[in-house]
């Protein structure tokens, strides 16, 4: 089992640290551009918090979403399309993203029985281990960034829903 050791992580908890001086700007036009610089930021942050973990597993950010939503669907077989609509990350080639991980023996691709233009995708049992393995890692990693109560856990979900103009759950 391969886990990071996240006492090495970059967090912001050191004390005295905040946007203003993290990226050494005073000014913002309205507090909004500010969370809107902020989300940026803390985005960027948390993607090398990522990668960090799935660097010793030789994978990137959007082929370990891949592989989740692979697991979610497991036993049953998922299209490339559906992946797409599932992706976080909308950009992504999901196409070289599955060959990578064919390539590395984590996924693997059938014939789709109904359309032959299409494939199915499912993840291996070495895929299943992996993912096992990363659960360990990203929990050791978010206990260690978490400082928030599931209330306010709750309140930025609702913030973050709003943001993009969708109800809260």
């Amino acid at each position: 089992m391969t886990n990071i050791n996240v006492s090495t992580l970059d967090t912001y908890k050191d004390i005295g640290m905040g946007l203003n001086k993290d990226i050494k700007q005073k000014k913002f036009k309205s507090e909004f551009e500010k969370v809107v610089v902020n989300l940026m930021f803390s985005r960027n942050w948390l993607d090398e918090q990522q990668q960090k973990v799935l660097k010793p597993f030789g994978l990137t950010v959007p082929q370990y979403n891949v592989m989740r939503i692979l697991r979610g669907q497991h036993p049953e077989v998922c299209t490339v399309n559906l992946i797409i609509e599932r992706m976080l990350d909308r950009m992504s080639n999901v196409s070289r993203i599955v060959d990578k991980l064919v390539s590395k023996e984590l996924v693997s691709r059938i014939p789709n029985l109904q359309d032959r233009r299409a494939v199915d995708v499912f993840i291996t049992d070495q895929g299943l281990n992996i993912l096992e393995q990363l659960d360990d890692s990203f929990q050791e990693l978010f206990e260690k960034i978490n400082s928030f109560s599931d209330e306010e856990c709750s309140l930025v979900n609702d913030f973050l829903d709003r943001f993009r103009g969708t109800e809260p759950d």
